[in-house]
């Protein structure tokens, strides 16, 4: 089966979750300024690799007051609701994570999808000096991604109005196309766009077709997804069909 370009397999999803924690020691080593930003991802594999961060193979290889954590989507619930990204984020690094807590940037669902989404991106536009995305001066150092089996990525979905963004950090989805159908809050194709690496983690078996539909040239979301720097995929055998 074809495979995105830059496409590294690896035998599981703990497999990828290791890859991409020695991607993220790469990108610290080679960050030139005080702040490394990073932007997370939600998902089963995200989880892996938190906890990994965390976890004695790691924590002393990353520069913890350094980074800066981000939300590339969240659903618009409370924060220790079981849906929400930030309270899979803090269970997966464990109370022990070295982050400071200014270093957490939060997506705040308070007011609901639109009021969610202009709250971080003027989160956004005061971490980066900048009011808009522009991917010629890239703001994250990486950023994660999943891919779902629609096409989607972060709260990008097929048919919404968030993908024809082009002057936002973010955009509210106020109807998702998956369950739980709550409201998200999710960055843009030119937020996206504005890092020095996107990397995607797939796994599982269940993401064998919309990987064949993208090498078909099927105008799915994650199609979309640049980086001013390079997009990377980590697949684990079961998503590549080896």
């Amino acid at each position: 089966m074809s495979l995105p370009a830059k496409a590294e397999v690896f035998s599981d999803s703990a497999g990828v979750a290791r890859a991409a924690a020695e991607a993220l020691v790469a990108v610290c080593a080679q960050a030139k300024g005080e702040r490394i930003t990073v932007a997370l991802s939600g998902g089963s594999t995200p989880k892996l690799l938190y906890a990994l961060l965390a976890g004695p193979e790691f924590v002393t290889r990353l520069p913890w007051p350094r980074i800066h954590w981000f939300f590339g989507d969240d659903r618009v619930v409370a924060w220790d609701d079981p849906a929400s990204n930030v309270r899979m984020a803090a269970e997966a690094f464990g109370p022990d994570a070295p982050i400071p807590p200014e270093n957490l940037h939060r997506i705040d669902p308070a007011g609901g999808a639109e009021a969610a989404a202009a709250a971080y991106a003027r989160t956004l536009a005061a971490a980066s000096g900048a009011e808009r995305p522009d991917p010629a001066a890239p703001f994250f150092d990486l950023v994660l991604l999943g891919l779902g089996e629609d096409g989607h990525t972060a709260s990008l979905f097929p048919g919404t109005a968030a993908l024809t963004v082009r002057d936002a950090w973010t955009a509210a989805v106020p109807v998702p196309g998956m369950a739980p159908r709550v409201p998200r809050v999710t960055l843009t194709f030119p937020a996206l766009a504005a890092s020095r690496l996107v990397l995607f983690l797939v796994t599982g078996a269940g993401k064998q077709d919309p990987l064949r539909r993208l090498a078909a040239g099927e105008d799915l979301p994650s199609r979309h997804v640049t980086s001013a720097g390079e997009v990377r995929w980590f697949l684990d055998a079961a998503a590549a069909g080896r």
